[in-house]
């Protein structure tokens, strides 16, 4: 196992220091690859999960050996508002505060539009958008108390394209295109109208994620066929790994990023051209 001083890449050397990074679905997948890379950057780290108790212990094993006493994790409904809000406040109890929500957690359920129930709808719809609005209300009310923070949603190229039988995952993705622009046009209005106006310090500032096709369990069960289909169609000519959006992540979270807000950033290798 690589340490925590070998894995830190140069040039995050500390930009996070103590601040404390919410992250739904954060032991698995993109959302592990996220919370890694910002506890490498020094975030402390509050990691939501649902149901996958051996994922979350494993994560939470690892992660303790690298980041001593900085790793929480929340076991928590993100399709349930009351579970959203519970979850936010358990994390500013355990920490104190919450600077970074990264709104990572998201399901597929995919069926053709002739096929999809009532439920296949609701319950994509309810984890990957309304889950994502109801966590974000909660950080946001903290987050204007302090006068900062930061709000990063991961959305999905399948919300740009549309896909044949994920209409609901289109539907709940796109939808958070919506949110991440108008989110951050309330958080600038209400810091405006507060004793920390919005040009004052690192801001509060609310952005997007769109990775394209990247290389997770979610993909582990479509056929070599298919995913050779995939890789022809994106112009770099491979999958993404987990780690390429927690960089971008990274950067969003960071003082650096203070002059953007509202913005959607697409890592899908060209996919999009």
């Amino acid at each position: 196992m690589t340490t925590a001083t070998e894995a830190k890449p140069p040039d995050a050397l500390g930009r996070l220091e103590g601040r404390v990074a919410l992250v739904t679905g954060g032991t698995r997948g993109i959302g592990a690859a996220i919370s890694h890379r910002l506890a490498q950057e020094g975030a402390h780290i509050a990691a939501g999960y649902w149901r996958q108790h051996e994922a979350a212990e494993k994560f939470t094993e690892d992660m303790n050996a690298e980041y001593p006493g900085t790793i929480t994790v929340h076991n928590g409904n993100i399709g349930e508002p009351e579970d959203c809000r519970r979850v936010v406040r358990e994390v500013i109890e355990q920490h104190g505060r919450l600077d970074i929500l990264v709104n990572n957690a998201g399901i597929t359920i995919d069926k053709t539009v002739a096929k999809m129930g009532d439920e296949d709808w609701l319950r994509v719809i309810s984890i990957n958008l309304s889950g994502a609005f109801f966590v974000a209300q909660a950080a946001l009310e903290h987050m204007l108390v302090r006068g900062t923070g930061r709000i990063i949603s991961v959305s999905s190229v399948i919300g740009e394209t549309g896909n044949i039988g994920q209409a609901n995952y289109a539907a709940s993705k796109s939808g958070l295109f919506g949110l991440t622009k108008s989110l951050a046009r309330e958080a600038v209005f209400m810091l405006n109208r507060s004793p920390r106006p919005a040009g004052d310090g690192p801001g509060l500032t609310v952005n997007g994620v769109t990775p394209g096709y990247i290389a997770t369990d979610m993909l582990a069960t479509i056929p070599d066929k298919v995913l050779e289909r995939l890789r022809g169609q994106i112009p770099v000519g491979r999958l993404g790994r987990p780690e390429e959006i927690a960089r971008v992540v990274a950067f969003l979270a960071a003082d650096e990023s203070s002059y953007i807000t509202g913005q959607i950033w697409a890592v899908n290798g060209g996919l999009d051209m």
